[in-house]
Formats: C-alpha cells, structure tokens, sequence
C-alpha cells in the first residue's frame, strides 16, 4: 500500500533511544510506517502520495509544551489592540473608530494599554504624562460604555495592573464616589471633588477589577474561546509545538472550548487537560468525598483520544494571609464559572487540611495531582503513604528551586516534572542566584541532576512566550536575559537533552511515549520541518527557531 505522504531530503532527528537520525519518513493513516534513507522511502510513494521535500532541513518530532496555556493566546486578538500608542489622543482615535462602528450603548472593551506580550505602557510612557480619564474616553464614545481591559498579570509581574472606564461604563457599572473597594489591593482613582475617574489600580497578579467593580463589561464567550483557541493552536504550530499538557488546570469553560474544536475536527494541537476544581461551586461538600464522583472521569489516563484527554485534578495550597487561607472566598469567584483571562478556576487553592485529603483520596482512586509548588512534596509524600504513588506519574509542574532532598523525593515517589525556564532562568536568576549564594545556585532548576537521576523532566513556556524553543535554548546555555551565564554550569543540558525534554518526555507526561515524542513506525505523525539544525546551529540560534511545516496525524496544519 503507498504512503499518504512521504517526507524526504530531510535531517529526521527521531529522538528514539539510540538518537537515531534518519533522511526520510513515510506516513499512512495519521502514522509513521517507515523510517529511513530516500531510497527506501521513495519506494513508497504512489501517485496520490504528498510529498514534503525538506531540502536538507532538520525534522524533530512534534514538541511538547508541559505548561503551555494555550487557550489564552488566542484571546489577545478577540478584543481591538492598544498597541503602539503614544499618547491620549492615539487612544482617543482608537476608541472614536470603535465608536463609529459600534450602535448606542454597544459595549466598547478592548485589549490592555502597550504591545504585547508584555503590554507595558505606564502613564509615563504617553506623551500627556498620564493615563486617559472617563472624561478623556467620553469625548469620542459619549453614546457608548467604553472599558480598556487590565493585563493578565503573569504577563510582565509588574503592578499595579492598570484598567479604565468612561462615565457610562461606570454608570453601567454602577461605580460612583460611595462604591467601596472589593479589597484593599484595589483604588478606585479619584478626582478633587471625590468622584471615581475611571482609572483603577489592581495589585493582583490575577485581576479582581473585572470580576467586582467592572462585572458589568461583557465576557469571553464560549465562541469566543472557540475561535480564540483555534488561533492559538496555529499559531503554536507556527513554532513546531504539536502537543500541550495543560499543568496548572482549566476550567469548564476551556474545557467545552476544546470539545467544540474536536467535534468540528478542526483541532491541529493535541491536548492533555488537568481539570480545575472550583471548591466555591461545590458547595459545603467535603472534597474528599466529591473525589469519590470524580474518579471514574479523572482516574487513570482519564477520558478522551489521542487528540483531546481530560484527566488528574490541579491542587494548589492557600497562600498564608489569603483571606483566612480560604481560596473560596476569593472575590474573584463572584464570577464563576466565569474565569477571564486565566482559564483556570481561581478558587483551586485550599487549606493544607483539605489539599491533604483531597491527595490521600486520589492516590486511592488513581487520580493523578498535578502541582506548581515544591511545597506541596510534603502532602504528596504523605499521599504516598496512604496509596504509593509510583507509576503513577503525578505532576510537579513549573518548577523553580529544588533542592537534594526535593529531588530525592521527586525519585522515590516517581514524579514527571515540567519546567519553567522563561521565568526561573531567563528573567529571575540573577537575583535568585545571588541570594541563594554560590552553594546553593545549582538548586536553580538543576536539570543535569533530574536527567541523572532518571525523573522525566518536560519543557513549558507559561506562554511567554508561546515558542518552546527559548525554553531549550535555557536549557542548553543557562543564559538569563543579559546573555549571561547563571551559576551552577554543570546544571546545562546537552541539545540531545534538550530535545528529549521537549519531545519525549512530554509524551511521558501523559504515558503516551509509546504513541509519540519521537520519530519511529508505529507512532503518531507529528513532526515540525524546521528553520535551522538545533544539533548544530550557533547556541544562541536556538531561541529563533520556528517551523517552516507542521504536520499533525499526517496533515500538514502549517505552512510558512
């Protein structure tokens, strides 16, 4: 039988166990059939067969981003940008032409002062000195509720997080001089005479602003995220990312956002979904004894195919002095099942006394945990306790600091780990490794001590940015965003490595390495054709890579 689609001509780095590089690949029925040199590949073909002609470009196998959230990307581009803009009057214009497109009283809300990914755009950074004012936005949108959204703060970690309305969002949103804050991280700008401006300073990292004062302003929909979430799987594809394990959990509404892509067939990004608890929604319900109905949904592998899997339960601990450590009573869950930009439920963080039993009844009933805290290893190995957890492969995800006795315990309860390096080495090294002093710098995501150790570690970006390979470019050189080295050089990967954290140990995340992660007969045909050779392009090229094609299940779902 002829192959649906040959590629050929190419440097087909396999990532199999022997590292294996090839010339050529075959696929038929959404699978490799065969690996090899053009000769044997050609043999193949059949005159209905696509042929790829990698023209001497590396081929890898489709990447895996552990810790991707990738249903946000797409939202950026839902609402009307603010990027560029200069001044008030390039803000006024902006909102004017919404105006005019917009009827009376049509909600006008768009995307964040600034560019992105970052949106920084201070008051000083506008030639006025200042942020626009309700008065400033009423003069060119008086017949419309105008509301220029906040960022979503994990985007620059910077406060405070800046949002504005003009009068008749206000008055919508019934903020006058007597609306009190909705917490003490929240001012409501004041003008001489004490009526509200319009301007509100959120110290959340999440927002609160939207979910309390300015609830009014109308939400993501469920099309919304539909449409967004298609944008954002292409443009993942764009980078050569195949797969997401979504590490830090989704919502309901995520949830529905990816069962409409699938059922319309028009998915081109494989996805492993945590589910997000919301203890609010629950009610008075004991969590242990709700863990009860969730196992036959979110035990083992959970539920879904190779394209789309719902399964584990994303727990987190309720920071100390976070509204008497009760994630329920956080104002943001006014909304629920609303989730804003996050896409996660906000209300998943608990009290250490019910996170521990939430774990204890998971390890019961196979659930896989999935954490961002390295201080949750405690609870973890006390649910080992209960029920061990080997084999299991529940999920350390993001991680930041670890020390010897942290990754022995990540090995004796068997853990897969996913790594944050956009953050913990490329922007907050320098500090963290001057704090922690020249014996303990190597704690700094030590991963040369994972590989050794044997526990699976698997490559994120948090979205920023959405491309994995700065991720591996951090990996291999340990550079922050100076260009300099962090300390501790021994904890450097090999490019190998590297690639291995991003292929195959994503697979291992979901116990899918014997269906992909790398290149053999048998397995999916995800693979990316790629811009230059990341076993032999200058190091620092690495970050720059992109996908010239994507091919997802033998389909090509990106062409440059």
């Amino acid at each position: 039988m002829a192959a649906e689609l040959v590629l050929l001509n190419g440097k087909v780095i396999t990532v199999d166990g022997d590292f294996r590089i090839a010339q050529a690949l075959a696929v038929a029925g959404g699978r490799i059939v065969a690996v090899g040199d053009n000769a044997q590949i050609a043999d193949l073909k059949g005159p209905q067969t696509k042929v790829i002609d990698a023209a001497g470009r590396a081929v890898v196998p489709g990447l895996i981003d552990g810790h991707a959230h990738l249903d946000r990307e797409g939202l950026k581009t839902l609402l009307p940008s603010m990027a560029g803009v200069k001044s008030i009057a390039d803000i006024q214009a902006r909102i004017a032409k919404l105006a005019q497109a917009a009827q009376p009283g049509e909600w006008i809300v768009t995307m964040p002062l600034g560019d992105p990914p970052h949106y920084r755009c201070e008051a000083g950074d506008l030639a006025e000195r200042r942020y626009p004012d309700r008065h400033d936005l009423d003069r060119v949108a008086p017949d419309n509720p105008v509301y220029i959204r906040s960022i979503w703060g994990p985007w620059r970690h910077t406060f405070p997080l800046v949002s504005i309305a003009n009068t008749r969002a206000l008055r919508m949103a019934n903020v006058t001089r007597d609306t009190p804050v909705p917490d003490d991280t929240v001012e409501i700008d004041k003008d001489r005479a004490g009526e509200p401006t319009g301007i509100f300073r959120d110290k959340n990292l999440y927002p609160l602003v939207e979910f309390t004062l300015m609830a009014a302003a109308p939400r993501f929909t469920i099309a919304q995220r539909m449409a967004g979430l298609k944008r954002s799987m292409r443009i993942y594809n764009s980078f050569g990312t195949t797969g997401v394990f979504e590490g830090h959990g989704v919502a309901g509404e995520v949830i529905a956002a990816y069962q409409g892509l699938r059922a319309d067939d028009a998915a081109t990004v494989r996805a492993h979904l945590v589910y997000s608890p919301s203890w609010k929604m629950l009610g008075g319900g004991d969590p242990a004894e709700l863990m009860q109905t969730w196992g036959a949904w979110l035990g083992g592998r959970g539920l879904g195919d190779d394209m789309l899997r719902v399964g584990g339960i994303f727990v987190d601990l309720a920071k100390e002095g976070d509204l008497e450590k009760d994630g329920a009573n956080d104002p943001r869950a006014e909304l629920l099942p609303y989730t804003g930009w996050s896409g996660f439920y906000y209300d998943s963080a608990a009290p250490k006394a019910v996170i521990q039993q939430v774990l204890n009844q998971a390890a019961r009933q196979n659930i896989r945990a999935v954490c961002i805290r390295s201080d949750m290893l405690p609870l973890f190995a006390e649910a080992d306790m209960v029920s061990p957890l080997k084999g299991k492969r529940w999920v350390l995800s993001h991680i930041n600091l670890l020390d010897d006795d942290e990754v022995d315990t990540c090995e004796r309860l068997g853990l897969v780990l996913t790594s944050h390096t956009n953050r913990y080495i490329l922007r907050e090294s320098a500090a963290a490794a001057k704090r922690l002093g020249p014996h303990r710098a190597r704690h700094i995501v030590p991963l040369r001590t994972l590989r050794d150790r044997g526990i699976p570690v698997n490559t994120g970006t948090d979205n920023v940015p959405v491309t994995l390979w700065p991720s591996i470019h951090q990996a291999v050189t340990r550079h922050n965003r100076d260009g300099a080295p962090v300390a501790a050089p021994e904890e450097c990967v090999t490019r190998e490595d590297a690639l291995r954290m991003a292929t195959v140990n994503g697979a291992k995340l979901t116990f899918e390495e014997g269906v992909k992660g790398s290149l053999e007969p048998g397995k999916l045909a995800d693979f990316a054709v790629l811009s230059a050779d990341p076993l032999r392009c200058e190091a620092d090229a690495l970050k720059d890579i992109v996908a010239e094609t994507t091919v997802v299940g033998g389909r090509a779902v990106f062409e440059r």
